[in-house]
């Protein structure tokens, strides 16, 4: 199905399109000698000409890389920058890095980020280095990723773990919408103090399951919603943080560490963005009393 788009794929087989021997599949069901395959037809569109991305975007995407060798490339994700273009965006970041790299024609994203979000962002340059970071990703505990937002209102230090269910709601609008629900999926982040500011907290955060907006709604939920947040923050509070510079989502994807195919440990680091850096810097230049 060279040109069908992964997520028609993904669909065609979680609906049971695909059957063997005549009856439905898992999509872990491993083929057997004289097995039937029955595949539904699929349309496949023209493809056309890739959109070039413009000049500040390479610009910025070529500075961006934090680690590379031979099987993966670590980026330093720009905020505003989707991981991968669809619903109107013409590319993203890995169109952008497959017109960069040509020669890398294997590029696939082994994670992805909220478009508003910075920082550490995988690719696999190979197959088989792919897998083997699904495979702990699977696993949750193998890799670790490590999150930097900044809060509104003081985080209690004995708030360490928010475990609460998630349920993801799609609107007509096509907008995804996330919320605390009982019939959501089991998801859970651990976070930790790093900084306070005048009714601003810096937390880390560890996501322990990795579902879709996870830090962003259980922020909210723990009753600290991430500055700028446009999606799940207050209107009143992120016009205040306009103040201090902050133009966008303050959640920046500080770290990330994993097992490579030798089994030698990787950890890499993602510094914060300089206009993240700004804000900081004019939150710890207000009056120094306001902290704890």
């Amino acid at each position: 199905l060279k040109g069908v788009p992964r997520t028609r794929v993904y669909r065609i087989v979680r609906k049971g399109e695909v059957r063997v021997n005549k009856k439905r599949i898992r999509a872990d069901y491993r083929l057997e000698l004289n097995d039937v395959v029955r595949i539904p037809p699929v349309r496949v569109a023209q493809q056309e000409a890739p959109v070039r991305p413009n000049d500040s975007v390479i610009a910025q995407l070529e500075k961006s890389v934090l680690y590379e060798d031979d099987l993966l490339l670590v980026i330093n994700k720009p905020s505003g920058l989707a991981v991968h273009g669809g619903s109107g965006l013409a590319y993203g970041v890995i169109e952008a890095l497959r017109q960069l790299r040509p020669k890398n024609r294997t590029l696939e994203l082994v994670h992805r980020l909220d478009r508003d979000t910075s920082g550490c962002l995988v690719i696999a340059k190979r197959r088989s280095m792919l897998r083997h970071l699904h495979n702990q990703l699977q696993q949750k505990e193998k890799v670790e990723k490590l999150y930097h937002a900044l809060v509104v209102g003081k985080w209690p230090v004995r708030k360490q773990l928010v475990n609460a269910p998630l349920l993801k709601n799609v609107l007509q609008s096509g907008e995804r919408m996330v919320r605390v629900h009982v019939d959501g999926k089991k998801s859970r982040t651990a976070f930790r103090v790093l900084d306070r500011f005048p009714n601003m907290t810096l937390v880390e955060a560890y996501p322990i399951t990795g579902r879709t907006h996870q830090i962003r709604v259980h922020c909210l939920h723990g009753g600290h919603p991430i500055a700028g947040d446009e999606k799940y923050g207050m209107d009143g509070d992120n016009q205040t943080q306009k103040q201090f510079g902050l133009n966008r989502l303050f959640l920046h994807a500080a770290s990330i560490e994993f097992d490579t195919l030798d089994g030698q440990r990787l950890k890499v680091e993602a510094p914060l963005p300089d206009d993240l850096a700004e804000v900081l810097s004019a939150l710890q230049g207000l009056d120094a009393g306001s902290k704890d």
